[in-house]
């Protein structure tokens, strides 16, 4: 949950999960639609379906037992080298490499004397990197890392003023050199993922509200048909909140063959369900 999601979006979210579904058998026996509505805006809804194809996983193949090792659970589904590092450290105690991008930063900068890392970690770096971990306590130094990074050693403004490894830091020595390349930064207004995210969350609304006699499911024309052409009609067989989502979305394009596009991309994805001419979440 906490991939590119600050701590404090994830935290009350992360509680009701564990409320709802306490062990990887609950989420496995889970209905994907009441998965996804319950992801809510933590964003790359996908996350969410590996998540429970993971959990299917080890109540099926593991015998409900997580996987200690990061080996061992790089081998489950939408798990990746750093996610498998980090649980494997801070809930393991196995000594790993745990890189996330504020860690990469310190360490660039404190011992290459560059202002940044490259885009994402290959195998070189992470075994450049793993020669800093301690054999002891290396829990403590990912985590501290970690945090020295997000609150001292930060992208912008860092605290080198104050910094305690101020006189052992090659950027520093070197003079603080700026990158010859600018940081990517990624665009959200009137991209695909702001539409997708605006479909997702009219199908959220939609599910959340087949509980009040409403379907769970919207018509194809309610997201591809103008303001000015739409049937009132239709407006009728969604609840209030369907209906304001619904708004919020078609204010965003007026492009129907892009909608259906990305509706198309959904479906394929396992994020929604086409049924004839209605679209709602997976069951």
């Amino acid at each position: 949950m906490s991939q590119q999601t600050p701590v404090s979006r994830v935290e009350p979210r992360w509680r009701e999960w564990l409320q709802k579904w306490p062990t990887p058998a609950d989420l496995a026996q889970a209905p994907t639609a009441e998965v996804l509505h319950s992801w809510d805006r933590l964003g790359y809804p996908r996350r969410a379906l590996r998540l429970q194809e993971a959990a299917r996983v080890i109540a099926e193949e593991l015998d409900g037992r997580v996987p200690q090792t990061a080996q061992e659970l790089e081998r489950l589904p939408g798990i990746g080298a750093y996610t498998a590092a980090a649980v494997a450290s801070f809930a393991h105690g196995e000594r790993t490499t745990v890189l996330d991008t504020n860690v990469r930063r310190v360490l660039i900068r404190l011992f290459a004397g560059r202002d940044r890392p490259s885009a994402s970690p290959g195998r070189a770096e992470t075994e450049w990197a793993s020669q800093f971990v301690p054999e002891t306590d290396h829990e403590k130094w990912n985590a501290g890392v970690m945090e020295f990074g997000a609150l001292v050693c930060t992208a912008r403004n860092p605290g080198c003023q104050t910094c305690p490894l101020n006189d052992l830091c090659a950027w520093q020595k070197a003079g603080r050199p700026a990158s010859a390349e600018k940081p990517k930064t990624q665009k959200w207004a009137g991209t695909d993922r702001q539409l997708r995210g605006a479909i997702m969350d009219v199908l959220k609304s939609a599910h959340a509200e087949a509980a009040s006699d409403f379907p769970d499911s919207v018509t194809l024309d309610l997201f591809t048909a103008s303001t000015t052409t739409i049937d009132s009609d239709l407006l009728d067989t969604v609840g209030h909140a369907t209906s304001e989502s619904l708004t919020k979305m078609r204010d965003l394009t007026a492009d129907s063959d892009r909608i259906l596009r990305i509706i198309d991309g959904l479906v394929v994805d396992g994020l929604a369900a086409q049924h004839e001419e209605r679209l709602s979440l997976p069951q």
